[in-house]
């Protein structure tokens, strides 16, 4: 080949390269215009919850399982709702009870007018890969064995029935923890509670006129009527997997940012290390555990989302912090002198992390 040749040759790689890196460019920017387009609906069905509903976008996007704390009656069924139709996939749900059994999540057995057994698929795997969300209300009241279960079904994505492996490659599970009663609950395990992505407390609305609205439009009423509104499917569900790839490889993350982050992690095992004081908290004796590899991971995919939705190639402190209560208020374990006050030190504790660690 002659020099002119092998330079010719370069010219075309180099031009097939950009042509590859545009179209991945434009498919990256649609998607995200997609995903906002699907905040702004979700915003309009479920109103004053703006904060939730942005990391709820990214958990989707992060392909990352939720762990949801509130009151009851806060709207959290129906923002799971809101979510699953705008993905066009189906919705799944069972409700916690202390006699729930893990076959319940597989499998119903009654018998029809003739008399005669019958058994249908369980909540879990009806659907099967058509799954895109899968509601666990108060996961806290369930045993352990049906605990477990969906811990299996959360990290296979997968679960055995009827002699047969049904998969559900789609699916995010959302937990619902009931934080008001505690007879009859078997609180989950650290191991379990770190296999959640985010931890997310979703509250009353702050705004005056969100809580007048919710009270007295009766549009508000009607939750059927309410999901109506979203007629089509806004995402496809089945090719946020793919596009969570695309996302992790497009977004990078500096070096400043990977040191920033590693001392945050180390914060979170040894905060009396890094000046970090919360008032009436001896710090040297408040942590036995600090976060895991894995959800230290799961904060970094978060971030590069957060970004992303930002229209960015690149994590600022800023994504790190808009993820920060969520990824880290399960996974730091209190001793127990001061669990009991885990409600009132975490979030004092995170804030710290955010104001005390320098950021580049």
């Amino acid at each position: 080949m002659s020099e002119q040749q092998s330079l010719q040759s370069a010219r075309d790689e180099n031009s097939t390269l950009k042509a590859v890196v545009n179209t991945d460019t434009q498919a990256l920017n649609s998607a995200r215009d997609k995903a906002l387009a699907l905040e702004k609906v979700v915003n309009t069905v479920v109103i004053g919850q703006e904060k939730v509903i942005r990391l709820i976008l990214i958990a989707l996007h992060a392909r990352g399982h939720v762990l949801l704390e509130g009151g009851v009656g806060v709207g959290k069924t129906t923002l799971l709702r809101a979510f699953s139709k705008a993905l066009g996939g189906s919705f799944g749900r069972i409700e916690g009870s202390v006699d729930l059994m893990p076959n319940d999540l597989l499998y119903s057995a009654w018998v029809d007018n003739e008399g005669k057994p019958v058994i249908d698929p369980g909540p879990l795997i009806t659907h099967g890969e058509d799954t895109a969300v899968f509601f666990f209300n108060e996961i806290n009241r369930a045993r352990p064995q049906v605990q477990s279960l969906l811990l299996r079904a959360m990290a296979e994505r997968s679960a055995e029935a009827f002699g047969r492996e049904y998969t559900f490659p789609h699916m995010v599970v959302f937990a619902d923890r009931n934080g008001v009663e505690k007879e009859e609950t078997f609180e989950l395990s650290a191991a379990a509670r770190d296999r959640f992505l985010f931890e997310i407390n979703v509250a009353n609305p702050e705004q005056i006129e969100h809580r007048k609205a919710l009270i007295f439009d009766s549009k508000f009423h009607d939750v059927d009527a309410l999901l109506s509104d979203l007629s089509e499917p806004l995402l496809d569900y089945s090719e946020l997997n793919n596009l969570d790839r695309d996302v992790q490889e497009a977004v990078f993350v500096s070096d400043e940012i990977e040191n920033y982050i590693i001392r945050i992690w180390d914060a979170t095992w040894k905060p009396h290390e890094f000046g970090i004081e919360i008032p009436d908290v001896f710090m040297e004796d408040l942590v036995v555990a600090g976060a895991s590899v894995r959800g230290m991971s799961a904060m970094v995919r978060a971030a590069k989302v957060s970004a992303w939705l930002e229209g960015r190639d690149h994590v600022l402190p800023d994504d790190v912090h808009t993820i920060l209560f969520a990824t880290l208020s399960h996974r730091v374990f209190l001793s127990p002198i001061y669990e009991g006050r885990r409600e009132q030190i975490m979030p004092l504790f995170i804030a710290a992390l955010r104001d005390h660690i320098s950021a580049p």
